[in-house]
């Protein structure tokens, strides 16, 4: 069994540290310096890599994937390294998700946390991360749409948590994908009617 640590005060950190962390909106930042505009005025308002492309930068929408899906990764190594134990890690992934999704930088409007999803999921178990990435991007590559892809590698995350031998993660896994489904709400509605936008599309 993974160790568990029952020092309250050192979670208490954990959780703070790690959702400072998820809070830094890289995509506001990213396209503020390269003078690409305000973020939320663009496409979706959405903060995170799928909007920054519509910018039409590629290499800032790249950087903010990476970045995004790094906070969350960074979180759950540093938490991991510095405790020893997993509790702590699953809690810098839940508390760097949210706040992504909640960042106190932007007055708690935040993105949808498939990156940091795919981030914090690569650092728990890597194969349970490498197993999402390629659902995501064999949904992508099907349908070109990048909301129908997110959806479908997040609820695929507890099926690979268990095929991979991951049991004590598949409630986090379940609730990370949950958040992300209702942070999608609009999207689902929006594939439901067939208007969805591709992947590119402004």
């Amino acid at each position: 069994m993974p160790p568990i640590t029952t020092d309250l005060t050192t979670l208490l950190l954990v959780a703070l540290l790690s959702y400072l962390a998820g809070s830094i909106p890289f995509g506001v930042v990213i396209t503020r310096l390269l003078g690409l505009g305000n973020l939320r005025d663009i496409g979706s308002g959405n903060i995170g890599a799928t909007n920054v492309l519509r910018t039409g930068n590629k290499g800032a929408a790249l950087a903010t994937l990476l970045l995004d899906a790094g906070k969350g990764g960074i979180a759950v190594l540093l938490a991991r390294a510095l405790t020893g134990a997993e509790d702590a890690a699953q809690l810098a992934a839940l508390a760097s998700f949210i706040g992504h999704l909640f960042p106190v930088w932007l007055g708690f409007r935040g993105g949808k946390g498939v990156a940091t999803f795919l981030g914090t999921a690569l650092a728990l178990a890597w194969p349970v991360g490498l197993a999402c990435c390629l659902t995501w991007l064999a949904t992508a590559k099907i349908s070109k749409i990048s909301s129908l892809s997110a959806l479908v590698a997040t609820l695929s995350a507890a099926l690979w948590m268990w095929l991979f031998g991951h049991p004590a993660m598949i409630a986090l896994g379940l609730l990370l994908a949950a958040l992300v489904w209702w942070r999608h709400a609009a999207n689902l509605q929006r594939l439901l009617a067939g208007t969805e936008p591709r992947i590119g599309q402004k």
